[in-house]
């Protein structure tokens, strides 16, 4: 069978892009960007057969059901230029005049899957009553790439892990305060949050400056896996699935033998718990030693991720 490939393409994409990303500046009359006629369209949380969600194109504010263009200009975060119609204001501007934490005041956090989406974080930060103003910023992550971890989350669709990766991945650092970081750490009940060390994974923004260690989310589950052992890439939720029904008997018989079929099975707690498991079982996983997920100790070796190979053969996947 064939191997699911990576995701490309930034919107409607998956992280992990090699495509660069789009200056909305050199772009002065896009203004869907505000308008959002399509990113908000949906959310994987209600249609899972879309994760990650819709991405944004370029680095931006998302402020309630907008997200507004942002430069990314050589220099400091607080320094990029926010458009808000024919207006543009410094960040840390736009943010104390929305009364919002200063960009000093943010954590950087890397998405390696739906935490990319604005659709999906304006869900998650209103559902918990905390206003969603969020800047967003691409940036190539060094020695890291989406894969897929060895769960089926409650809303029934694949979510994405780190794996290492060689080479580096346009992924999105989302930057967000104490309470917005309290509310990603509640959502993410399958997960460890946990630092990326700068010197093993540099994040590099488009303005050539790079990043302090951010924080990435690991799964405790581990990651799937190929036929040869190595970890599947994060590709497109209807490839990912039907790859894993033609590979696994026994998942057909528990999930169905389409992907909507696995969407519908999938929503119930036992299902998921059952298909848990039969991914040890059957091969399509890799729970991985304790360590591997697990955030580590002040002074203990650096995070340690599965290693993606890209020349890996595609025979029999």
């Amino acid at each position: 069978m064939k191997r699911p490939s990576p995701g490309r393409g930034v919107l409607p994409g998956l992280p992990g892009s090699t495509a660069p990303a789009e200056d909305p500046a050199e772009n002065p009359s896009d203004g869907f960007l505000e308008g959002l006629p399509g990113l908000f369209a949906d959310d994987p949380m209600s249609a899972p057969l879309t994760y990650p969600g819709r991405l944004a194109p370029a680095a931006g504010l998302l402020v309630d059901d907008r997200f507004l263009p942002m430069t990314e200009p050589p220099g400091a975060l607080a320094d990029r230029r926010v458009r808000s119609g024919d207006r543009t204001a410094r960040l840390a501007d736009h943010l104390a005049a929305l009364g919002a934490a200063p960009p000093e005041a943010r954590h950087p956090v890397i998405a390696v899957g739906s935490n990319a989406a604005p659709g999906q974080l304006r869900r998650k930060f209103t559902a918990a009553g905390i206003r969603p103003v969020v800047p967003l910023t691409p940036a190539a992550v060094h020695g890291v790439a989406p894969g897929v971890s060895a769960h089926i989350s409650r809303y029934a669709y694949l979510p994405a892990t780190p794996i290492g990766a060689r080479g580096a991945s346009l992924l999105f650092v989302v930057w967000v305060d104490d309470p917005q970081l309290a509310v990603l750490d509640a959502t993410e009940p399958n997960y460890r949050r946990v630092p990326l060390p700068a010197g093993s994974f540099p994040v590099t923004l488009a303005s050539g400056e790079t990043l302090p260690p951010c924080h990435v989310y690991v799964s405790r589950h581990g990651c799937l896996v190929d036929e040869e052992g190595g970890p599947l890439p994060l590709a497109p939720q209807r490839e990912l699935i039907g790859h894993l029904l033609g590979r696994s008997a026994a998942l057909r018989r528990l999930c169905g033998r389409t992907p909507e079929e696995f969407v519908l099975s999938a929503r119930d707690d036992g299902t998921r718990e059952a298909a848990r498991a039969l991914f040890v079982s059957d091969g399509l996983a890799d729970p991985a030693p304790p360590g591997l997920h697990h955030p580590r100790t002040a002074g203990s070796p650096a995070v340690r991720l599965h290693e993606h190979n890209p020349n890996r053969g595609s025979d029999g996947l």
